[in-house]
C-alpha cells in the first residue's frame, strides 16, 4: 500500500502512452474526463472500450426499434472525451441534451431520447458500421481519444440473483437485462452474456494488443465493468496483453453490488477472468475504510494499493476529474 507522491511532469518528447479504459456509463465517463485532462502532460493516446448491453431508457428503445447497438454509453464516452474549446464543448452538451415532454398533450416520440443517441443511430444506419459511426461522431466533438464498442453486436446481460422475492430469501431467480440487473432486489450470484460468445470489436482487440495500460472501472461492477471479461476474444486479448493493468475502485456500493465488500469487487474480477493480474489498484481512502483487506485483495491480483482522495468535495459518491487526474499522473508515469 502506498500514498501518492507529488505529481511530476513527463518529458514532452517521450513516446505516446497508449491507454485503454474499459467500462460504461458515468463511471467510464469519470475516468475518461480525468484522462483527457492529463493527456497532454503524459502524451496519452486514449481508447475507450464501452459495454453494449444497455436495454433501458432511450438506448433500449432505439435498440428495440432500430436494431442498432445501444448508443447511450457510447455517447457518454464521446462527451467525456470532447475537446474543451467552445464549439466542441457546446456540441458535447448537445449530444447530452435529453428531450423532455413538450407539454402539448400526449407524450411525443422524442421524449426521453438524448440528441446524441439519435445522432449515433443515424450515423450507424448511414455507415452500416458502428465503428465508422463513432469515429465520425468523435470528429464532431474533436474527441481526445477513440471510442469503441466492446462488441459489434448488442448483448443481453443475465444474472442469477438470490432473494429477489423477500419472502423467499434463499431462492435463486434469473434476471434478464442490464437495467433489470442494475436495480434488482437481492444479491447477484453470477452474471453472463447472451449470446455467450459475442464477436469482439476488431479495433478494440488491436487497441488492447498495443496498449501500455489497461484500466478497469470505476462503474457498475456487474453491468459495466465485468461484461468486458465475458467476451471470449476480448478476455483472451486482455490476458495476452503485455500492458500494465490498473483498477479504479468505486466510491460507494451500488444496488447491484450490495453486500460486496471493496475487496470482493477485486476478487470478482479474477473470478470472472481466471489468470487476470493487475499492477495498481487506486482507491479513495474514505471509501476503503480499513485498507488492510483491500491491500490483501490487491496483492492477490499482484497489485499494490494506492490511496488518494479522488471524490468530489461535496461528499457525494462521484469521482472528481481533477483530483482523479492528479492521482493518475504518478501511476501512469511509471517507467516513462
Amino acid at each position: 500500500m502506498s500514498v501518492l507522491p507529488p505529481a511530476g511532469r513527463a518529458d514532452s518528447g517521450s513516446p505516446a502512452v497508449k491507454v485503454v479504459a474499459f467500462g460504461g456509463g458515468h463511471g467510464l465517463g469519470a475516468s475518461l474526463r480525468a484522462l483527457r485532462r492529463i493527456r497532454p502532460e503524459l502524451h496519452l493516446e486514449l481508447t475507450a472500450v464501452v459495454t453494449v448491453g444497455d436495454n433501458g431508457g432511450s438506448s433500449g428503445r432505439l435498440r428495440a426499434e432500430r436494431g442498432i447497438l445501444p448508443p447511450g454509453d457510447l455517447r457518454q464516452a464521446l462527451a467525456a472525451l470532447a475537446a474543451e474549446d467552445e464549439t466542441s464543448a457546446r456540441t458535447a452538451a448537445l449530444l447530452q441534451h435529453r428531450f423532455t415532454a413538450a407539454g402539448f398533450g400526449d407524450e411525443d416520440p422524442l421524449t426521453g431520447h438524448a440528441v446524441g443517441n439519435l445522432l449515433l443511430c443515424g450515423l450507424m444506419e448511414l455507415f452500416g458500421d458502428p465503428v465508422a459511426a463513432l469515429d465520425h461522431a468523435a470528429g464532431l466533438v474533436r474527441a481526445q481519444g477513440r471510442v469503441l464498442p466492446m462488441s459489434t453486436h448488442g448483448v443481453q446481460l443475465e444474472a442469477d440473483v438470490r432473494g429477489v422475492d423477500p419472502d423467499r430469501p434463499d431462492e435463486i431467480s434469473t434476471v434478464h437485462g442490464q437495467h433489470e440487473v442494475a436495480v434488482t432486489r437481492g444479491t447477484v450470484q453470477q452474471v453472463r452474456l447472451l449470446p455467450k460468445d459475442p464477436p469482439a470489436c476488431p479495433e478494440a482487440l488491436a487497441a488492447v494488443a498495443e496498449a501500455d495500460w489497461l484500466i478497469f472501472g470505476p462503474g457498475s461492477w456487474y453491468t459495466s465493468v465485468i461484461p468486458h471479461l465475458l467476451v471470449p476474444e476480448l478476455a483472451a486479448a486482455i490476458l495476452a496483453s503485455p500492458a500494465r493493468r490498473l483498477v479504479l475502485l468505486n466510491l460507494a456500493a451500488e444496488k447491484e453490488t450490495l453486500g460486496l465488500s471493496v475487496a470482493d469487487h477485486l476478487a470478482a474480477l479474477a473470478w470472472y477472468l481466471p489468470g487476470l493480474t493487475a499492477d495498481v489498484v487506486l482507491a479513495d481512502p474514505a471509501a476503503v475504510g480499513d485498507p488492510e483487506p483491500v491491500a490483501g485483495a490487491a496483492e492477490s491480483l499482484g497489485a499494490r494499493l494506492v490511496l488518494a482522495p479522488v471524490a468530489v468535495p461535496d461528499g457525494s459518491p462521484r469521482h472528481d476529474p481533477v483530483t482523479l487526474g492528479t492521482a493518475l499522473v504518478p501511476v501512469l508515469e511509471v517507467d516513462r
